[in-house]
């Protein structure tokens, strides 16, 4: 019996040290991350076999901003990255959304009462915005849809260059119609009704995408001559690349039109790019002219629009109504492409300041007298923008 004790306890101890050795599952090192780098000038390349070097995917190259656009693998950080010979900058590649609302719709109409409310239909005797150039930075725009057809002249797809930039998801779609859909005995009909929409699309079919894309899009629109650029999208993230790429575009003398956001009603709780310099920021209104619940406010709004129960265009060849900042945003982009036609400018040539001060000068204040955090200077007017000496 003592034999068979003393094997029992050999064998237990010998179990109990098979445990001790064997491996343990190692712990979790993280997921990839998505960041931005910065590199100074002269040094893309040096930056760029290092970054491969240490197992980083280059996503992108984004030569105007000076930047990649990377996923870092587990275990790689920002900082270490940072530290790299030739780095200027790291980032976060915060991911951006859509700003819309889901409202159930409404009989359709021919003149949607956003359109009516900033009396752009009043400013058609004068302009209707034919040629100018307006890129909707977005999920696309529906390539086939005969109410846009006619002004879709072309766009870019910065999420993959290789596939098409026809909206997958309807958002784009929408605030493409709100814009320049065109006039006549079908749908709907946009504040500049003859202006040319480009489709940039950095979103994908659900409403997402990274700055990066975004930037690259900024970037694509500068290059091909654009006059506006609508951003009806946002995040809560600065980003000091997405605030240079909008900077680039607007000393190029493209008008950034954004929306504020959808983070309301508390107080400064405009995101970005709406927020930026030089960015008109867009909150929206009500049939009521009342500012929306949910719409942000603060610092950024620059002045209002209708943006509650807006029918516009969407995928599909369809039509549908939707509510946010996304639709406030496209309301000015559309007034802005009435403006740009207009020439009584000193050479001629409107600057994006200049457009900026138009649209406030012009504006139908709400709220308290004067500029305030929830219109901005008010309701933009189609009508007093164009007819203003």
């Amino acid at each position: 019996m003592r034999d068979v004790r003393s094997l029992l306890a050999r064998i237990t101890l010998v179990a109990l040290l098979l445990v001790m050795l064997a491996p343990t599952s190692a712990p979790a090192l993280g997921t990839p991350q998505r960041a931005i780098v910065v590199y100074r000038p002269g040094a893309g390349g040096t930056v760029g076999n290092g970054l491969r070097g240490l197992g980083a995917g280059i996503n992108a190259h984004l030569p105007a901003a000076g930047a990649f656009a990377v996923t870092l693998p587990p275990g790689l950080s920002m900082t270490e990255v940072a530290s790299m010979p030739g780095v200027a900058l790291v980032e976060a590649d915060a991911v951006v959304t859509i700003l819309k609302k889901p409202v159930p719709a409404p009989v359709p109409e021919s003149l949607p009462w956003g359109v009516d409310r900033v009396e752009a239909d009043v400013a058609w005797a004068t302009t209707t915005g034919d040629a100018i150039k307006v890129a909707v930075v977005d999920t696309g725009i529906d390539a086939t849809h005969p109410d846009l057809l006619g002004n879709l002249k072309g766009g870019y797809n910065a999420i993959n260059p290789t596939v098409s930039w026809t909206d997958d998801n309807g958002h784009g779609t929408h605030v493409a119609g709100t814009i320049a859909a065109i006039d006549n005995t079908i749908g709907v009909v946009g504040a500049a009704p003859e202006a040319d929409l480009y489709a940039v699309k950095v979103l994908n079919r659900r409403g997402s995408g990274y700055t990066s894309d975004i930037i690259e899009g900024i970037d694509w629109a500068i290059a091909n001559g654009m006059d506006v650029i609508n951003m009806s999208l946002g995040s809560s993230v600065y980003s000091s690349t997405f605030e240079a790429a909008c900077t680039r575009a607007i000393d190029a003398g493209v008008v950034i039109v954004a929306a504020a956001g959808n983070s309301g009603p508390g107080d400064d709780t405009v995101g970005y790019p709406a927020k930026y310099p030089g960015v008109i920021g867009v909150s929206a209104t009500d049939s009521s002219n009342v500012i929306a619940y949910f719409s942000s406010r603060g610092e950024g709004v620059d002045v209002a629009a209708p943006g509650v129960s807006i029918y516009s265009t969407y995928k599909g060849s369809a039509y549908a109504t939707m509510s946010g900042t996304s639709m406030a945003s496209p309301h000015v982009a559309g007034v802005v492409a009435l403006i740009l036609t207009q020439t009584e400018v000193t050479d001629g040539v409107w600057t994006p300041a200049e457009v900026e001060a138009r649209l406030e000068a012009t504006a139908q204040d709400l709220g308290d007298d004067g500029s305030d955090l929830l219109y901005g200077a008010g309701l933009v007017r189609a009508d007093r923008a164009v007819a203003a000496p």
